[in-house]
């Protein structure tokens, strides 16, 4: 074309969490048996919804409203529950006003980050979810920020990296918290919180906190949602009905405005948001009326308990699988639903392999590891898919330069479970050499 119509950030906008899906739907016409372990979709991996639940959404679905627009900020009845939900609990108080229904957090993560001015900058962590690290970087036409999320040390965040990332980049306006940790697992303790407002109140600026995994803790940890802590420091809080119900096919999600007009150009950043959902008209309708009569339903925190349950039980039979392999750094994971494993530095490298029995397949994936710029974490994934047909994500995929992988903790049949785990330790010690 005779002028370049690309953005600049366009580089930037990477998920390898689907991307590495292309591969494996290849080598499953090839004859490999896949085992998708890459994408957070308790649906996907066979999670079953209550009866109880389905009638909900089933009675709604028969009311005529449930298939109008919705407000621009969302159904009123269902942003007032929301508000008293967060305002009962005796910290930040919100009113129905504070709260904008998006189409799935995606949709409040592109605008969060799409309307900020092109030169300011929000740190994030490393390793760091995916569509929010690319979402960041794209607004800016540059490589991510990032503080360091230390895997010697439950993937807790660096609070010292994190302030020297604030003290030397003036351009950073803003502090972004994911707790529980996607991809990591990690639960944030009230003290590193409380730290992290510190260092934003110190610097002024505002704290974006993701908290779709908020409610999904365990392994005897704690921790607090930020509306307890957050005092007079801006912030905005993303939540959503797709990990916790589980409804991600619902594309619901909203965001919390805590502190909104105490700042006004907070203040204003945030009507820009809200002018946005307005060129759209509203988000999903029928969600946002079932989300109050599911989360108030007498079996709803049972049901809930009881996935709990499962993935701590789950998160401690893969740490065991893992965690004593040379040269792998293996966390527990405490909540939310995945599990990030790195390899200790040298431990990988590029003359690596594993046996692949299938011609085809074994010459497919030495296609793709010999690309320029795979990276050594993304050899090993194709090698491990290739080879056993299990399905990770390469933790560089994830704005950091650790070499590792993410896994999730969603299989359902624990016999299925063990086995894809013990698949994976002795392919490490295969690949490694540490068998």
């Amino acid at each position: 074309m005779r002028t370049d119509i690309v953005h600049s950030g366009a580089g930037e906008l990477t998920y390898e969490i689907r991307n590495i899906v292309n591969v494996g739907e290849k080598l499953q016409k090839m004859g490999i048996t896949t085992y998708w372990e890459n994408i957070g979709d308790p649906i996907a991996k066979g999670e079953k919804i209550p009866e109880w639940m389905k009638k909900i959404v089933a009675d709604v679905v028969m009311q005529d409203c449930s298939y109008g627009y919705s407000p621009t900020r969302g159904m009123l009845e269902t942003r007032e529950f929301l508000a008293n939900q967060t305002n009962k609990r005796g910290g930040a108080q919100i009113t129905s006003e504070d709260i904008i229904f998006f189409n799935g957090l995606g949709d409040a993560i592109g605008k969060i980050y799409g309307f900020l001015r092109p030169t300011a900058r929000i740190v994030v962590p490393s390793p760091s979810y995916t569509t929010h690290s690319s979402a960041e970087a794209a607004h800016a036409g540059d490589r991510p920020v990032t503080y360091w999320l230390d895997p010697q040390n439950s993937w807790y965040p660096d609070l010292d990296d994190l302030e020297k990332r604030i003290k030397y980049n003036p351009a950073v306006v803003g502090i972004l918290i994911i707790n529980p940790d996607n991809p990591t697992g990690a639960v944030y303790p009230e003290a590193i919180l409380r730290g992290m407002v510190a260092l934003a109140k110190k610097y002024d600026l505002f704290v974006i906190c993701d908290e779709v995994y908020l409610n999904i803790v365990y392994n005897g940890q704690t921790t607090l949602p930020l509306s307890d802590i957050i005092g007079e420091v801006p912030a905005i809080v993303m939540r959503g009905i797709s990990k916790e119900m589980p409804w991600p096919g619902s594309r619901c999600g909203w965001i919390e405005v805590y502190n909104g007009h105490r700042d006004p150009m907070f203040k204003k950043y945030v009507a820009s948001i809200l002018n946005a959902k307005m060129l759209e008209v509203c988000s999903t309708t029928l969600p946002q009326k079932c989300l109050p009569l599911v989360m108030s339903h007498p079996l709803y925190r049972s049901y809930l308990q009881e996935r709990i349950e499962r993935y701590e039980k789950f998160s401690r039979i893969a740490y065991d699988c893992l965690k004593d392999i040379p040269g792998v750094i293996a966390n527990c994971t405490n909540g939310a639903f995945y599990m990030s494993v790195a390899f200790s530095e040298g431990v990988l490298n590029n003359r690596q392999s594993l046996p692949i029995a299938i011609k085809e397949v074994r010459e497919h994936v030495e296609g793709l590891v010999n690309q320029p710029g795979v990276s050594l974490d993304k050899r090993f994934v194709y090698y491990l898919l290739g080879a056993t047909g299990v399905c990770v994500v390469p933790l560089t995929s994830f704005a950091t330069d650790l070499q590792g992988f993410r896994v999730t903790l969603l299989e359902r049949d624990e016999t299925k479970f063990r086995m894809i785990f013990n698949i994976i330790a002795d392919a490490i010690q295969k690949y490694t050499g540490s068998a």
